[in-house]
């Protein structure tokens, strides 16, 4: 870990805060998702740098140590693919392996989709190939208590999580989505509410671990984070017939909650997902959860280094 190296860079007029470790130009660029950070790769970056590639993982726009938009409340994911693309040009990087996490996948399709020049291949954890806007995850079928859902309506959030310091909220989240049902709220309580404050972290997520977490979220706040994913995820992002073409692949823990979404294990299971992205290998791993590259260091690390190293020229 004191092997990684932090900067800031500067990115569409935002100071981005940037971990590298690695050098040569084999790049892999990871990005995560909520209630992520750049650190959320610790384990990935590590590896893949001693096989020989470049490691970055960068703070999002309005989290950890980058700075907010001007505007957070009109962010969007638009935003966070430009910035995927200006930040590869800020470092002077052509082409780069993009893997993804939640909604740091969103953005790897969207790079992929739009800028297949500068993508070599993509891998997503947790989620399939999905573009936001109405068509890509559909609210309408899930309950009205689901999280995303609840954290999608200005104000709640936020009135939820103060109830709290931003540790516990960060341990709430992260106990919450290591289940493998989805998280509903009753019409009398809250998200955080579900979680019991005696329950333990899992045992792959130490209390060093939530204690980064914890610094970098009470830096950032939630302010941009509920914004990106969850008060734009219906946002049409002007997309049309999306395909991405870069061999691809993607991680999916069977214990992890996406797997409830309606009809998303069919979508995988039978191949639909290969209408969108035809070079496309699937793995599941059966005790995997939302948290898989954290939960299961060893075995997505093997996965993502044979994929790399498969799809590297020479």
């Amino acid at each position: 870990m004191e092997k990684i190296q932090h900067s800031h860079i500067q990115v569409q007029g935002l100071k981005l805060h940037v971990a590298q470790i690695g050098t040569g130009p084999k790049v892999v660029l990871f990005l995560h998702g909520f209630p992520e950070i750049w650190y959320s790769w610790r384990h990935q970056m590590i590896t893949v740098a001693n096989a020989g590639f470049r490691a970055v993982a960068f703070d999002c726009r309005g989290y950890g140590l980058s700075d907010h938009p001007p505007e957070p409340e009109k962010a969007n994911f638009n935003d966070l693919a430009d910035e995927v693309v200006a930040l590869l040009d800020s470092l002077a990087i052509d082409k780069a392996f993009l893997v993804g996490k939640d909604f740091g996948a969103f953005s790897a399709f969207m790079v992929a989709v739009t800028h297949p020049e500068r993508v070599l291949g993509v891998t997503t954890l947790g989620i399939p190939f999905l573009i936001p806007g109405p068509l890509g995850i559909q609210l309408d079928l899930l309950p009205k208590g689901f999280y995303v859902i609840r954290w999608a309506e200005p104000g709640r959030a936020e009135a939820d999580f103060g109830r709290f310091d931003v540790k516990t909220v960060v341990r709430n989240i992260y106990i919450l989505f290591c289940r493998s049902e989805l998280q509903v709220a009753g019409d009398n309580e809250e998200i955080m509410d579900l979680v019991d404050p005696s329950t333990p972290l899992p045992p792959w997520f130490t209390e060093e671990d939530l204690d980064v977490y914890a610094t970098l979220y009470q830096n950032s706040g939630f302010r941009t984070a509920l914004q990106v994913p969850y008060r734009c995820l219906q946002l049409d992002c002007g997309i049309t017939n999306p395909k991405v073409r870069a061999p691809s692949l993607l991680i999916m823990g069977e214990k992890d909650y996406v797997m409830k979404f309606p009809g998303m294990e069919d979508y995988m299971r039978k191949g639909i997902v290969k209408q969108f992205m035809p070079n496309l290998d699937i793995t599941f791993m059966p005790e995997g959860n939302h948290f898989v590259q954290e939960q299961l260091p060893e075995q997505v690390n093997e996965l993502i280094l044979t994929f790399l190293n498969k799809n590297s020229s020479t």
